[in-house]
């Protein structure tokens, strides 16, 4: 394989003082690439952080790249600008993937896939309120073809075609994105799915930060106002975190 051909694969985090989660989920990925054999090229959008994310993931072995404006869809943007794959796979920083994973994206790399999302599980138990809320989603998600926004796949032109992450968005952005590539795909023939993978998992620190009611708080919020997300004041789950 020639090593100065561009990674067929990007694999974008966002990071928000994430010195604490990133070198998990990095080491997960770096092993997970490794045991599925695909080449990637890994950045990291550090977003105005106040810690060490920025030496973290240096350190980890990626790319930095600097995005002040908190915004995750800008955030997202900013690393699919700089990224040089034909495919971009979008990831929390707080989010380990496995080679199982990996397997399926390369495998959906050569289908007739433009881009995926897979199940989401958190690492940590779950009172039956968080069980039933992750089951709900994960029904949703494969029912209606949207993506959890802590593993986004996607083909780079398509998203390049359809805008990107849609910057007028504070939260749920990744929801946008996924019906506007599930249309884009369709044209060409192609299609956007949930792929039958094992969940994602993901950080439970949500679940110890706020109160069950905070979180239906959150989804009822949504639910009655679609547009929220348009508005930081609206889309403060995202963007606080407990001292």
């Amino acid at each position: 394989m020639d090593t100065n051909e561009p990674p067929g694969l990007s694999v974008i985090i966002p990071a928000w003082n994430e010195a604490e989660f990133l070198p998990g989920t990095l080491e997960a990925l770096d092993n997970a690439l490794s045991q599925a054999d695909v080449r990637a090229e890994i950045i990291v959008v550090d977003n105005a952080s106040t810690d060490d994310t920025a030496a973290v993931a240096e350190a980890g072995g990626a790319k930095v790249v600097t995005e002040p404006e908190r915004k995750i869809a800008r955030v997202r943007n900013a690393g699919a600008e700089v990224a040089s794959g034909r495919w971009l796979l979008f990831l929390d920083a707080d989010t380990q993937v496995t080679s199982e994973h990996l397997m399926a994206v390369q495998a959906a790399r050569s289908g007739s896939l433009a881009g995926a999302g897979v199940p989401v599980t958190l690492d940590a138990p779950l009172s039956r309120f968080y069980t039933v809320g992750m089951r709900v989603w994960n029904a949703l998600s494969r029912r209606f073809r949207l993506a959890a926004g802590c593993f986004v796949l996607a083909r780079a032109d398509l998203h390049d075609a359809i805008g990107g992450f849609d910057e007028r968005l504070y939260a749920g952005d990744e929801i946008c994105h996924s019906r506007a590539l599930r249309r884009a795909a369709r044209r060409q023939g192609l299609e956007f799915r949930i792929l039958t993978v094992p969940p994602v998992v993901s950080s439970a620190r949500k679940v110890h930060w706020y109160a069950p009611w905070q979180h239906a708080l959150v989804l009822l919020t949504f639910l009655l106002f679609p547009w929220a997300g348009r508005f930081r004041r609206l889309s403060w789950f995202w963007y606080r975190r407990p001292h």
